[in-house]
């Protein structure tokens, strides 16, 4: 099921994350000549895959098909409606859940938050948002999204504070942008490769 989700959330938003992906990156090989500033691989590389995750979050918060619902100001109702492990819980409990995380990670990585206070109020800000914009719209609005939300931009945060404890104990040879280079290029290749095999692609 999710693998369905994201080939259909590809299909329709990689014209645009192409055309903004030429955009931004040519904007900021200018500024960084300009001003001569110095390029950071992985550095780029994390802010531009930011940008995608905010176009696609965009993409699914304002253009996927919800007239199988409607709206919800009760806590918890829609979460407990679902049987457990069951593919609408894993699509609609499961999914915002992960839908937030990558956001409380990237805020949690530029801002370098160390409370974890601030990336559930981030998280708590934006979801209610984008349920006042969808309730605006003509969508629905669902109080349960902004509880799943928060909850999985706290797990972001989490794994941001893992990933920085972790970085803290490697070996001082490690700690370079070389090795952060070769370890996002890395990431990159598997991420690449999954979505060119759900694309059918073979690979």
């Amino acid at each position: 099921m999710f693998d369905i989700t994201l080939k259909n959330i590809l299909a329709n938003i990689w014209p645009m994350v192409v055309i903004t992906t030429i955009i931004l990156s040519s904007l900021r090989i200018a500024y960084l000549i300009k001003y001569k500033e110095k390029f950071i691989y992985y550095e780029e590389m994390l802010k531009l895959g930011f940008m995608i995750y905010i176009i696609s979050l965009f993409y699914v918060v304002t253009f996927q098909d919800v007239s199988w619902s409607t709206s919800n100001f009760i806590p918890f109702k829609e979460i407990f409606r679902y049987q457990l492990f069951s593919p609408s819980f894993i699509k609609n409990v499961v999914g915002n859940l992960i839908m937030f995380m990558p956001y409380g990670f990237f805020i949690s990585y530029f801002l370098k938050l160390d409370k974890k206070r601030y990336a559930v109020f981030m998280s708590f800000l934006i979801s209610v948002t984008i349920e006042l914009t969808q309730l605006i719209i003509g969508r629905v609005f669902d109080v349960d999204d902004i509880l799943l939300n928060v909850i999985g931009g706290f797990l972001g945060y989490l794994v941001y504070r893992l990933l920085h404890n972790f970085k803290e104990k490697l070996p001082n040879f490690l700690k370079n942008n070389i090795f952060y280079n070769i370890l996002v290029t890395f990431l990159l290749f598997l991420i690449v490769c999954y979505i060119l095999n759900i694309l059918g692609v073979v690979v």
